[in-house]
């Protein structure tokens, strides 16, 4: 199924700043990636907003939030590499969160082609030129989704908003609900003058083994951001000072999977905990001083990633 005529109405709406004042300017660019780190105290709102299936009952509203630093891990001409912590204010224990790239006119990107799998394709050069392709990733450095689009500086407001690409379920519903397994979305950054925001904008999507879809409703994602000075974040420092090289080493076995064709799959439930429980313990080690041997980690990732198959279906 073609979904960019699907959701021609729905670009349309989200684009038009884009093609009109899209900046090749990449000195300015990486400057509104870099001023998304910083400390803020994020609030996490979704709402389900047009229902698309008879019976479909509107879900619940989600409203969450929390402390969270973003911390620079790469910074070079062409890639920024963000890293978010999440530090409880009352105990002070930390949490690897999401991961953010950006690359300037990047030649590919991974894409979630079924379940539990990401296919590395091409991205045209009419869409990669000048543009900005984000990749999303889990908190053990899984892949979550990408996104590619130009940013934008109509009447002083930096904004970068992405083309159209899968992602699998989040976190917030995949314990919850099985009555879908993609979601559809164009994301949006903007900076504010506290901060800057995540709007999601995303369709519920059942994917099926011979290829057609049912949309069953459309989700609005608004993360905001608002810098504070009232948390303290110094145990998020201190956790990624003693792992940051751990971490290092786990990105490098990802690349090998995600940096080039075919991608990647995934033998973990959909949870991930399967990956995701032994990587943090690693990390625990290493922040206590400790060290884990190399073939510790690539064991975990011999027992549970593999590469995709072309011969992959989207479903």
């Amino acid at each position: 199924m073609n979904t960019s005529l699907l959701y021609a109405p729905l670009l349309a709406l989200l684009l038009p700043v884009a093609a009109h004042a899209a900046t090749t300017d990449t000195a300015r660019d990486r400057a509104s990636i870099l001023a998304m780190q910083g400390e803020y105290i994020v609030d996490f709102a979704f709402d389900e907003t047009v229902l698309l299936q008879p019976g479909y009952e509107r879900h619940p509203a989600m409203r969450s939030g929390g402390n969270e630093v973003v911390i620079v891990v790469e910074d070079s001409p062409a890639k920024i590499v963000l890293q978010h912590l999440l530090v409880d204010e009352k105990s002070g224990h930390v949490t690897k969160h999401w991961r953010q790239d950006w690359t300037y006119e990047a030649p590919s990107r991974f894409e979630f082609s079924a379940d539990q799998t990401w296919q590395v394709r091409a991205i045209p050069a009419a869409t990669t030129q000048g543009a900005w392709t984000q990749c999303v990733f889990e908190v053990s450095d899984a892949p979550r989704y990408c996104g590619t689009g130009k940013w934008t500086y109509d009447n002083g407001v930096a904004m970068w908003t992405s083309d159209l690409s899968w992602r699998p379920l989040p976190r917030r519903e995949y314990t919850k609900r099985s009555d879908y397994n993609a979601i559809s979305a164009v994301n949006r950054h903007t900076l504010t003058p506290g901060g800057w925001t995540h709007e999601q904008f995303n369709t519920k999507v059942l994917r099926k083994p011979d290829g057609t879809q049912v949309e069953l409703a459309r989700e609005f994602g608004f993360n905001d951001y608002q810098k504070t000075t009232e948390v303290d974040f110094k145990p998020a420092y201190s956790y990624w000072n003693g792992t940051k090289d751990y971490w290092a080493k786990v990105r490098a076995r990802w690349e090998r999977f995600l940096g080039k064709s075919p991608g990647v799959h995934l033998k973990t439930k959909i949870d991930g905990m399967a990956m995701i429980i032994p990587l943090f313990e690693q990390a625990g080690e290493v922040e206590k001083g400790k060290k884990v041997a190399d073939g510790k980690i690539d064991a975990v990732f011999a027992k549970w990633v593999e590469p995709a198959t072309d011969s992959v279906a989207t479903k």
